[in-house]
């Protein structure tokens, strides 16, 4: 993976009609790059004048934030928050023949909700109550599983939470295949993510909680 300057928009891992029929490939065309690769130049632009943060990590232009100039830290935090969100997103996502959920993972959800069908709920809930653009998050704080939503291109490490997996609700995500319909397009999400990315993830975040 790309981790600094000059960033670079890496290539899905799985081609662009592989999420058909639930995300279709138009949508994943400029989803990745039209939309994607605009934060990435306008992160590079801003970076290119400021080569003190080059070396600086995309998690490290956003956890360190504060330590940024007063005039820099909106825009990093936006751009950089559309590069990191989106790549988590394109990432923990995997043609629908391999979106299988294995029982290790199951368990692991219902440590910290009653079944599995209440935890996709609380998720399409959290999903559907984002006002404007945003994502709905499964994060990890201080051991807990737990379900948010950031606004516009907010992210959770920003708040020291160790994300396990995001949806993208910004409307460019469906509007081409669901048109104002969110709640249809989560349903189809859930038939194409990565559950061994969640899971390795989780573990991950466990280890460095």
């Amino acid at each position: 993976m790309n981790y600094h300057y000059p960033f670079v928009n890496k290539p899905l891992p799985y081609s662009y009609d592989a999420l058909e029929p639930y995300i279709d490939q138009k949508t994943m065309h400029l989803h990745h790059d039209r939309h994607l690769q605009t934060y990435i130049d306008n992160l590079n632009a801003l970076l290119k004048e400021n080569p003190q943060y080059q070396t600086w990590s995309l998690e490290e232009l956003l956890y360190r934030w504060q330590e940024l100039p007063p005039s820099l830290q909106v825009p990093i935090r936006r751009q950089a928050g559309g590069v990191y969100n989106h790549r988590f997103f394109f990432d923990g996502m995997t043609p629908p023949e391999k979106s299988l959920i294995n029982l290790s993972v199951v368990r692991e959800i219902e440590k910290y909700f009653p079944d599995f069908h209440d935890f996709s709920e609380r998720l399409k809930q959290a999903a559907l109550s984002v006002f404007g653009s945003g994502y709905a998050w499964v994060v990890l704080d201080h051991g807990n599983l737990k379900i948010m939503t950031t606004a516009n291109q907010d992210t959770p490490i920003g708040e020291n939470l160790h994300p396990i997996l995001n949806v993208d609700v910004w409307e460019h995500a469906y509007y081409l295949k669901h048109y104002n319909l969110r709640g249809d397009y989560f349903d189809d999400w859930l038939h194409v993510i990565n559950w061994d990315a969640a899971k390795q993830r989780f573990l991950e975040a466990v280890k460095n909680a």
